[in-house]
């Protein structure tokens, strides 16, 4: 199969994992173990078949770098977990627009250097697909970026809480354009949002009705850093909210429902921490009340997401297909155009990776 042409925007952990990872699992195969990869094969695109061909950021400590050596730059602090050779890709100068908040003003340094013709610089390489992991609340700047896209003729994979592929007018103008959407917001592999969701459609299917809940997450990323700015954290909460209250047949009011990230820890560094409390009726009207608590690697449990977003958004190029992936949208993303239980959305992308209709 030929390679899929990636195109980053956004430097962060998230890009770190997801570069390493490709490398990490390069020459597996199909009988070697793969811990996090649901699809060692997808489509007959191999996790090796992805290829970094552009990448774009603002901090003076990563532009002007290969990638390779821009993953590892302050404040960057996600494991590292394979090594990962020079790619010849230098990472370019982007726009700022409102991807610094008040906290990361304090950390990230501006890149001098001017800002790149990013279309220009998606077409003269090849790019097929763009990923954006711009930091929460980067609401002009995600827009930007999928305009670049579209202008360069780019599917687009969104994957922060920012609402492109859940907006009508951009699913349209993606289909015109015969470009994949997939969005919005990654789900991680196993993580808050996907356990949240789960627990609560067992409630749900086993007859309990869902009266309270919560969902607490702290970490020492300058994502988390970020999200001290609540005003940035808006679309990141009302996305985990959503996603977690459209598996319950009766709405839940916010006074009910406290689902969203909560604090900054430093010395959690990329780890993330999570409790979940859901307090329910059942049988009698007496009560039944679960919690847990859940510890991840936050940026690396999101990566093998990505890996298979990236293959599926190439599927649709394959087969001439624009507009947003429903199917494949729906078990990615936290906020995707349509709603559906994570059961139903997994058999979604299965049949659309398959070439048949989602039914």
């Amino acid at each position: 199969m030929a390679k899929i042409r990636v195109a980053l925007v956004g430097i962060g952990n998230c890009a770190s994992s997801l570069v390493q990872g490709i490398d990490f699992y390069r020459g597996a195969r199909g009988d070697d173990p793969v811990p996090g990869i649901m699809h060692l094969d997808l489509g007959g695109y191999h996790v090796g078949d992805i290829e970094f061909v552009a990448a774009f950021d603002i901090a003076k400590g990563k532009v002007g770098r290969d990638l390779a050596e821009a993953i590892a730059a302050p404040p960057n602090n996600t494991e590292r977990f394979a090594a990962v050779r020079p790619t010849g890709v230098e990472v370019r100068r982007g726009p700022t627009h409102d991807g610094i908040g008040h906290y990361l003003r304090k950390v990230v340094i501006e890149s001098s250097q001017p800002v790149d013709d990013v279309a220009g610089t998606l077409r003269r390489t090849g790019a097929e697909i763009v990923v954006s992991y711009l930091p929460v609340g980067s609401e002009a700047a995600a827009r930007w970026y999928a305009e670049e896209a579209l202008r360069a003729g780019c599917g687009y994979v969104n994957c922060i809480p920012v609402f492109i592929a859940k907006d009508v007018q951009w699913r349209e103008r993606f289909r015109k354009c015969g470009l994949p959407l997939i969005g919005d917001d990654i789900k991680s592999q196993v993580g808050a949002t996907i356990v949240h969701r789960v627990l609560a459609n067992l409630f749900r299917e086993r007859g309990v009705r869902v009266d309270r809940t919560y969902q607490l997450n702290f970490g020492g990323n300058t994502d988390f850093q970020n999200m001290l700015e609540r005003e940035r954290l808006q679309s990141k909460k009302r996305s985990k909210t959503d996603a977690v209250l459209s598996q319950l047949d009766e709405p839940l009011s916010d006074d009910e429902a406290h689902i969203g990230p909560s604090d900054y820890v430093p010395w959690l560094t990329d780890r993330k921490w999570c409790y979940i409390r859901i307090e329910g009726t059942t049988f009698g009207n007496l009560p039944l009340n679960c919690e847990l608590k859940l510890e991840v690697w936050d940026s690396p449990n999101s990566a093998g997401v990505v890996i298979d977003a990236i293959r599926c958004a190439k599927l649709a190029l394959d087969r001439g297909i624009g507009g947003a992936l429903l199917g494949p949208a729906a078990y990615f993303m936290k906020s995707p155009p349509q709603q559906f239980t994570d059961y139903e959305a997994r058999a979604r992308t299965e049949a659309f990776i398959r070439g048949e209709a989602e039914f």
